[in-house]
Parts: structure tokens; C-alpha cells; sequence
């Protein structure tokens, strides 16, 4: 894209579509990223979680993985789904595992898993139960196999009940205080029962659910330079997550909701934009957790169907107009891909001496 300007000309840019521009000092996700992801999940992990993680992030980066770490991480997940012992939390992560890496497991294996993930689903008002259990089937639906929640409303109801008036959800009944990080699962748990019903779910409890996701942007706070965060506050006791846990957390729920229902989310895209910009301006995670955080984040918010930020750089140079001096504009995805057609116009452009010389240009 190139267009011609007047010297010294100081631009303001507007995308028009659905996208919205970074500046140019945040910068994509890079090399630098992949070699310190290799090197944070150097070590073989030995439980579900961090092997997961470990395997997903290297998936999003496009990172080679180890053929050792495959195999033992298979080799977990197929003991795990086979024990009759293991609970919600360890098949719903052995499935995602063996769902990342494609290994093999005997279908008989997976209709066992399915058939005790939908007892729990029964029998539970636990909020982490419900999260488990739903993600478990839902991806065990992902891989192919045939898996049909039945009471989906009943599910839906049940998880909506623990619902708070500030978008903020509880972990269960006995629960006293909201939890921002147990907004974002319910979120991703309810739309799990969204795709895994086999008819609609009750239209008007979506559109109540829609609203709580408008209150819970409601909470979000904020730096002056536009960045923007989901930060948690203590909760009965439980571990502080911090605000790239929390804000992780929130963005997986909203763009997995935003991506199983009709209409969009009523909410503006510069907090979409800042939670990019926030994930960014991490720059290179210091833990393997922050580096899952950050990279699926950014993954999530490149493909989701609310607001997609692009990063946009200028030239830091003087432009000539008498020697047809073109500005250049680069425009990014946050993984450093090329931006998708897009028109930019020009708002407005300033002269130096502050006075403005155009506006409306394309």
C-alpha cells in the first residue's frame, strides 16, 4: 500500500474494516518467541497440564517438537484415559493431548471417557466440574467421534445459575465471592454445551449470556496507553491468578462463545485491541505457563469473529512531496502474518506547523 503526502506530514490512521491497528512499537510474535518457548518446555514434563500446554504452544508457534516428548506424551494420555481412577480434570486434559498430537487410542477407550465425563456432568454443580467435562467431550467431538450432550438446556441452566450480576462468575453454590478467571471457563464451558447439543439452545438465556459478557468488559481496567487487562481479585481462598492467567482466561471464553453463537458481542473493539496490545507487550514470557497464556491468547484474538487487531508500522522518516516521496504502511497480524485486504484511510493530515492540510483521503 503506498500513498502520496505533503513534507513533514503527521498521520492519523483509521482502518476501515473489522480491524483495528497497533502502533508500530508493539511488535508480532517472532522467532525470539519460538526459541523461548523451546527453551521454557525444554524440560519433559511429566503431568497432563504442563505436557499439554508444552504440546499446544509449540503447535501454534509452528515449533518442531521433540519425538521423545510425543511419545511420552501419548503414552500419558493413553494410561490416563484408560484408568478408571482418573477424574474430570486428567481426561479432559489427556484428550486435548492426544487430540493436539493424533495419538492413537481405541474408540472403546474414548466411548468409556464419554459416557463417565456426561455422569459427572449429571451429577456436579462444581463450576471446574462442568469446565472438565464439557471441554472433554467437546473434544473428544473435535477428533471425530460421535458425541451428543442431550439435557444441553438443562446443563446450560445449570451452569448460567452460578452467575453473578457483574459478569463475574462463582466457582460453585457454596461459593461467596465472584471470580473474573471463573468467568472466562463458564463462558468457554457454555459454549461447549452450545456445539455439543443436538437442537437449539434456548435463544433467550444466549442473549442473557451475551449481556453478561458486556457487564464482564465492564470490569476490565486499563493503562494510559491504551492497553487493557482482566485482573483478579482474591477468591475464597484460592491462588491468585494474576493478570495474564485472568485475562487469559476471559479471552478463550469470549471468542469461544463468540464462536458458536449468531450475532456478534456487543463489545468495542479498542478493549479487543488492548488485550492485544497487553498480550504483546508482555514481550518475552519469563515462565512456561506465561508463555501458553500469552501465545494461545494471541492466537484466539487473531481468529476470532469480534475485532481482529492487526499491527500496523510507519517509517519514521521524512517524506518529500517535490520528489514523490511514498509512505509505506506494513500491516501484521499479531503473529506476524500478512494483514488481509484492507483499505486505510487517511483521517487526517497535519502540516508542520500543526495546520491541517487534508483530511478524508484514501
Amino acid at each position: 500500500m503506498a500513498w502520496r503526502l505533503p513534507p513533514l506530514a503527521v498521520l492519523l490512521l483509521l482502518v476501515a474494516a473489522a480491524v483495528a491497528p497497533l502502533s508500530s512499537a508493539v511488535r508480532p510474535v517472532s522467532d525470539a518467541h519460538r526459541s523461548v518457548a523451546a527453551e521454557l518446555f525444554a524440560a519433559s514434563p511429566d503431568d497432563l497440564e504442563t505436557t499439554y500446554e508444552a504440546v499446544r504452544t509449540f503447535k501454534m508457534l509452528g515449533v518442531q517438537r521433540d519425538k521423545g516428548l510425543d511419545g511420552k506424551a501419548c503414552k500419558l494420555a493413553a494410561h490416563t484415559l484408560s484408568s478408571s481412577s482418573s477424574p474430570a480434570k486428567d481426561l479432559f486434559q489427556a484428550v486435548q493431548i492426544a487430540g493436539v498430537l493424533g495419538c492413537s487410542v481405541d474408540a472403546g477407550v474414548y466411548d468409556d471417557v464419554a459416557s463417565r465425563l456426561k455422569a459427572v456432568i449429571k451429577d456436579t454443580d462444581s463450576l471446574l466440574e462442568f469446565y472438565y467435562s464439557v471441554g472433554g467431550l467437546l473434544s473428544l467431538k473435535e477428533q471425530g467421534h460421535s458425541v451428543v450432550l442431550s439435557d444441553a438446556d438443562s446443563t446450560f441452566h445449570a451452569i448460567k445459575a452460578l452467575s453473578q450480576s457483574d459478569g463475574r462468575w462463582r466457582y460453585d453454590t457454596n461459593s461467596a465471592e465472584s471470580s473474573t478467571f471463573a468467568a472466562g471457563i463458564a463462558l468457554e464451558a457454555l459454549a461447549g454445551v452450545v456445539s455439543l447439543s443436538d437442537a437449539e439452545v434456548d435463544p433467550s438465556m444466549i442473549g442473557v449470556v451475551k449481556n453478561d459478557i458486556v457487564k464482564l468488559f465492564g470490569t476490565i481496567k486499563s493503562y494510559d496507553d491504551g492497553t487493557f487487562y482482566f485482573d483478579e481479585k482474591y477468591v475464597d481462598g484460592s491462588e491468585y491468578k494474576g493478570p495474564i492467567t485472568t485475562s487469559a482466561s476471559v479471552v478463550r471464553g469470549v471468542t469461544s462463545f463468540a464462536n458458536v453463537v449468531s450475532g456478534k458481542l456487543n463489545i468495542p473493539g479498542e478493549k479487543i485491541l488492548g488485550l492485544a496490545k497487553f498480550f504483546l507487550g508482555i514481550g518475552l514470557p519469563g515462565s512456561a505457563k506465561d508463555c501458553f497464556n500469552q501465545i494461545e491468547s494471541l492466537s484466539l484474538l487473531e481468529n476470532n469473529r469480534i475485532f481482529v487487531p492487526l499491527i500496523l508500522s510507519l517509517p519514521s522518516k521524512v517524506l518529500s512531496l517535490t520528489s514523490k516521496d511514498q509512505l509505506k504502511v506494513e500491516v501484521t497480524t499479531v503473529f506476524g502474518s500478512a494483514a488481509p485486504p484492507l483499505r486505510v484511510n487517511l483521517v487526517q493530515v497535519l502540516g508542520s506547523d500543526s495546520k491541517i492540510i487534508t483530511t478524508d483521503s484514501k
